[in-house]
């Protein structure tokens, strides 16, 4: 089971990174989350928001596979324990990759190694087109995407 996603960013690296890492850009895209950690390979992180346990919902939550600054994060997840009774025996990698390409930045997302019939799988599968869309119209405009 695998997730890949290319969107193609009228944005430089630096700016879809900054969507990707800092508080002001996880909390327009992530639906209100900011994503908390140290960075340092082999570190824990979490996305924490607005949800089901109040403001401080962790949604998701692991440890930082790679980060190589305005270039890649790769992150290996587990649902938040809210969403699912044995979160910890679920888990997937999500991998972010920013490749400049004129002036403008592909990126690549791939959400892979899911744990075999993971129940998150269909929800997250629709759920990053619209992330994945809020990152590119964020970088593109200054606004984000209104889903309702």
């Amino acid at each position: 089971m695998e997730l890949n996603y290319e969107f193609y960013i009228g944005a430089q690296p630096e700016k879809v990174w900054d969507i990707l890492i800092t508080p002001e850009g996880t909390k327009a895209i992530f639906f209100g989350s900011v994503l908390n950690s140290t960075f340092e390979i082999g570190a824990p992180f979490e996305y924490v928001g607005p949800g089901q346990d109040g403001d401080e919902t962790v949604h998701v939550y692991g440890t930082i596979l790679a980060y190589e600054p305005n270039r890649r994060l790769s992150l290996l997840e587990h649902p938040g324990p809210s969403y699912q009774s044995k979160h910890a025996e679920l888990q997937s990698r999500m991998t972010f990759t920013l490749d400049p390409v004129g002036d403008c930045t592909k990126l690549t997302l791939v959400n892979d190694n899911w744990t075999p019939n993971h129940p998150s799988f269909e929800s997250t599968r629709s759920h990053w087109w619209m992330i994945l869309s809020n990152i590119k119209t964020l970088a593109e405009t200054g606004r984000t995407l209104h889903f309702g």
